[in-house]
């Protein structure tokens, strides 16, 4: 017989505005703890140093977390010119200097081969994994490897502020996996100068916004109270990017039990990927065939 999962059986999405100094782990079992929550993950880690927009999925809205992982995403974050660092942030040692600073047009120019569809190398002290171990592990241990480029789909790369010749205060929206330090990175390398991220801010992850989390001092204060739980957001806010059709009560019925159901649309178009709700609640994820949801992803709520 499985054993019981400990913890309330809750289900909803909580938007937290993360402090530095704290691993996105961290606040997920906090908020797991605040709420009692029998399970809670979150859609996208921030870096211990990073700030912003940490938004935690618990319960049945733990189903919905790949839709905002693969959501665009807004970062404001500093660049510091004429070091890079092992890192690629400030936390790390710095392996190389230079004394070359560039200007705003330089900058700005430059900016535009980090915009559309690139390939980016993550950091070497990133979660990526190299032959089934996390490369940060592989890099504590001093090995030498390579980490392959990936795609990564940039939306926008802009410089808003200019602080110093030593900092620039960029603003970059972009899609599923980017690494803002490797950004930073390469500027810094395409201006002949080197750079790492100096602070970084996400701003907003798909539906959800930094401004409209709660800081760990307010979930404490919270905890274990109807307070806090008044704070969550349902987990259709998840879905957002996904065309939505209505199952019938029998589709609902059917589709409950993981099967297909009849559904209502008039604009989703056949094999696409959309969710289906009754009475105003999601039912499932599925792809839409000729009247009928087959379910890939199924909600008990």
């Amino acid at each position: 017989m499985a054993r019981k999962r400990k913890g309330r059986d809750i289900s909803g999405w909580l938007v937290v505005d993360k402090p530095a100094g704290i691993s996105s782990s961290a606040v997920v079992n906090k908020v797991k703890w605040a709420l009692g929550a029998q399970k809670a993950g979150h859609a996208g880690t921030l870096d211990p140093e990073a700030t912003g927009v940490l938004a935690i999925a618990l319960g049945e809205a733990t189903k919905t977390v790949p839709y905002i992982t693969d959501a665009l995403k807004a970062y404001v974050f500093a660049v510091r010119f004429g070091q890079a660092t092992d890192t690629d942030d400030s936390e790390g040692k710095v392996v190389a200097e230079s004394d070359s600073r560039p200007t705003d047009a330089e900058i700005k120019t430059a900016l535009g081969q980090f915009v559309g569809n690139i390939f980016q190398v993550p950091p070497k002290f990133s979660a990526v994994k190299i032959d089934g171990q996390r490369a940060y592990a592989l890099a504590r241990e001093g090995e030498d490897f390579e980490v392959a480029a990936r795609p990564l789909w940039v939306e926008q790369l802009i410089m808003t502020e200019r602080p110093d010749a030593d900092h620039a205060v960029l603003e970059m929206t972009c899609g599923k996996g980017g690494y803002v330090r490797a950004i930073a990175r390469d500027l810094g390398k395409a201006l002949g100068c080197h750079g790492h991220v100096a602070w970084l801010r996400r701003v907003w992850s798909g539906p959800f916004d930094a401004e409209d989390g709660l800081n760990l001092e307010q979930i404490d204060a919270m905890a274990q109270t109807p307070a806090l739980e008044s704070y969550l957001r349902p987990l259709e806010e998840g879905l957002a990017d996904l065309p939505r059709v209505t199952a019938t009560p029998e589709g609902a019925a059917r589709l409950h039990h993981g099967n297909p159901g009849q559904v209502i649309t008039n604009e989703v178009e056949y094999g696409e990927e959309c969710w289906a709700s009754f009475e105003g609640r999601a039912v499932a994820v599925g792809r839409y065939r000729a009247g009928e949801l087959h379910p890939s992803r199924v909600f008990n709520t």
